[in-house]
């Protein structure tokens, strides 16, 4: 069979299809909508823990971007994670609260068509961002039913979905409208979420090889936060572990998009359109720095962005040798008319940090060449260039501290040449062995590309490197036995480059160092019959600092963070036009939070449920989230921060966590016609 042919089997089948004979490497696969319907989610960004190893958490509300982690890395929100929908990028560049952010709630769950990912640098197809790998999500192309959709549950959840499909012989067209509130469990604000998406899309079939589709999305969204508290608030009793200490923060967002796409056998080709703006207020260290007004402030990003993509596939003989060779370009634009930083009190703006608009261009081409040398062995290679220019000019002519940031304007460029090489070798037709390696990066802010000056007193700062490298390699085996078993093993390593960050809640750069990655997959999705399923995935990872400024000892080479142990199993259920469900057990362990291993989080354990039951009309589905109403906490950070019951010019360190949402049961009634 053909590659392309096979992909296409791929929307229905998911875990079952046999990647054997296709896959570049064993930390490649595939998921399906039926997967991803069984499962109990709490919000959006979930979705991406069907990636094998991921852990999607959250430090702040419901309309924030998630934080990610994933071989090792504190992805932050999604740094070294290159996420795609309908070949938009979804990573945001030079944003306002972090490099790569990675903000997925404009997606509407039960459109996803099928969600294909890549652990590793090894596939040429993928640019910036593709350290730790990549995911690339595709909405779906009908729906099999109507639906009408109610959900109701505690503290205040509601949601309202509605989507259909209408298909003729030579077209498709569907739409979803999605509503959700939330109040959120915490005692002393409510998240008041009021969040709005769509997606319509029309695909014409010019023949039974090519397709041309059309689709615009639509997400708006407003929110109250319940940010990460310090843990000595809660033990002195000035509020409890699920209060806050700064009720006024936040956040308004919105993102809209049209975007193009072709297919045919040999040729493929995007193009999109996003409008996106944020306006996010935080607040993590309290009185630190501001004793009298506090330490609020308001990031804001407000941008269009353009791009495009195009491959060309070519199969033939070389030597009497199967071979395809596939040429792609892609190009992608960021007009952010601003980028700014600003000092804030109760959402109201006091002074500015920084203030910028910014142009970021950048072009990538890559080739990728299969040879099939013997029957059992095969080899993938790919060569990719990446071109990036940056274009940042000050809009603030004197920020908070008097400092005159127009040092700060200026351009700068970067590219860079990745190579990518996969051995492949088939035993029989149950099991398949890889070798892969592969150079990736990501790109850094616009904004530390040219700094000069530090904004909170004008000391003279230095610029970041545009591209940073990243290079991986990993041995691997993939299994797939009688249709029931599909399992793979994985042991990689990672080495990141020396760098410098920009950060974005800071509006400066901060130094990093040069890290080493290592560790191992293991999955395993066993079919026990057409009803019964049981998957189980961990994946360890050992991370540490490799290179160190003068002055820094050698035994601070934790990366604060970085989760050595991530469980995850899942018993499912499915009885067609009958009952099913889902058991979900997640656990990731502790994780160093300082340099030097001195202060640890403790591990996080949670348990969901689904139990639904279907018929031809209706679908009824209750949600148990957080079964065994665990305590444990989502994300914990540890800095210096001062209360304001504290003494004057006092910074204490502490642990800073945000806890896991309490059992909360949720009820979903469907119509379907």
């Amino acid at each position: 069979m053909a590659h392309d042919d096979k992909l296409e089997t791929l929307v229905v089948d998911g875990r079952q299809i046999n990647l054997l004979g296709d896959a570049v490497s064993s930390s490649e696969g595939v998921v399906g909508q039926n997967e991803i319907a069984i499962r109990p989610i709490s919000r959006t960004g979930e979705v991406l823990e069907l990636v094998p190893g991921m852990v999607v958490t959250q430090h702040s509300g419901s309309g924030k971007a998630n934080q990610y982690f994933l071989r090792g890395f504190n992805l932050d929100h999604g740094t070294d994670f290159a996420t795609y929908i309908d070949d938009m990028p979804v990573n945001m560049r030079s944003h306002g609260h972090g490099q790569g952010y990675t903000d997925i709630n404009f997606l509407i769950p039960e459109t996803v068509g099928k969600i294909a990912y890549k652990k590793g640098a090894y596939y040429a197809d993928v640019g910036d961002f593709s350290g730790a790998g990549a995911a690339h999500i595709s909405t779906a192309e009908t729906f099999k039913q109507g639906v009408v959709q109610l959900s109701f549950g505690e503290f205040g959840f509601q949601r309202a979905l509605l989507l259909d499909s209408f298909d003729t012989a030579n077209s498709s067209t569907l739409f979803a409208l999605e509503g959700q509130r939330y109040d959120g469990p915490w005692s002393d604000i409510s998240e008041d979420v009021e969040k709005i998406n769509f997606l319509g899309k029309h695909i014409l079939h010019l023949d039974g090889k090519q397709h041309l589709s059309f689709t615009a999305m639509a997400y708006d969204n407003q929110w109250n936060s319940a940010d990460q508290i310090p843990l000595r608030a809660v033990e002195i009793g000035i509020i409890d572990e699920f209060g806050s200490l700064d009720d006024t923060v936040g956040g308004e967002t919105s993102r809209y998009s049209f975007n193009v796409n072709y297919r045919s056998e040999v040729f493929e080709a995007s193009a999109y359109i996003i409008d996106y703006r944020l306006n996010l207020w935080s607040n993590f260290t309290y009185f630190l720095e501001n004793e009298d007004t506090g330490d609020q402030f308001e990031q804001v990003d407000d941008r269009v962005i353009f791009g495009g993509k195009a491959t060309y596939l070519t199969k033939g003989l070389f030597k009497d040798l199967k071979t395809t060779n596939r040429f792609g370009v892609e190009w992608r634009a960021d007009d952010i008319e601003e980028v700014g930083l600003y000092q804030t009190q109760a959402r109201e703006r006091l002074a500015v940090v920084r203030s910028d608009a910014v142009q970021e261009s950048s072009f990538g081409a890559f080739w990728e060449n299969r040879i099939q040398w013997t029957e059992n062995l095969r080899s993938v290679v790919g060569l990719r260039y990446d071109y990036f220019d940056f274009d940042v000019d000050n809009l603030a002519e004197l920020n908070f501290s008097d400092v005159d940031l127009n040092a700060n304007s200026g351009q700068n460029n970067d590219d860079l040449l990745s190579a990518k090489g996969s051995l492949v070798y088939l035993f029989d037709n149950a099991w398949e062995a890889y070798a892969s390696i592969g150079q990736g990066f990501h790109s850094n802010d616009a904004r530390g590309t040219t700094i000069q000056v530090d904004p909170t007193d004008g000391s003279p700062v230095d610029s970041v490197d545009p591209l940073v490298r990243s290079f991986g390699y990993e041995l691997g085996a993939r299994g797939f036995i009688s249709d029931q078993l599909n399992t793979s093993i994985t042991v990689w390593a990672l080495e990141l480059d020396s760098e410098l960050l920009f950060v974005g809640d800071a509006g400066n750069t901060e130094a990093s160092f040069g890290t080493e990655r290592k560790g191992i997959e293991l999955t395993a999705y066993y079919r026990f019959s057409n009803e019964w399923s049981l998957d189980i995935e961990y994946a360890y990872a050992d991370g540490k600092f490799v290179e160190f400024d003068e002055g820094v000892s050698r035994d601070e080479d934790q990366i604060p963070g970085a989760i050595s142990n991530v469980f995850q199993a899942g018993l499912n259920a499915d009885f067609s036009e009958a009952w099913y469900g889902s058991l979900r057990l997640r656990h990731f362990g502790r994780r160093p939070l300082t340099e030097d291993g001195s202060v640890q989080s403790d591990s996080t354990t949670t348990w969901n449920a689904r139990f639904g039951y279907r018929s031809l009309r209706w679908d009824v589905v209750l949600d148990i989230l957080n079964l065994t109403d665990s305590d444990d906490h989502d994300i914990d950070y540890f800095y210096e921060s001062r209360l304001a019951t504290e003494a004057s010019g006092v910074a204490t360190e502490d642990i800073h966590f945000h806890v896991i949402e309490p059992r909360s049961l949720r009820v979903s009634v469907a119509y379907k016609f």
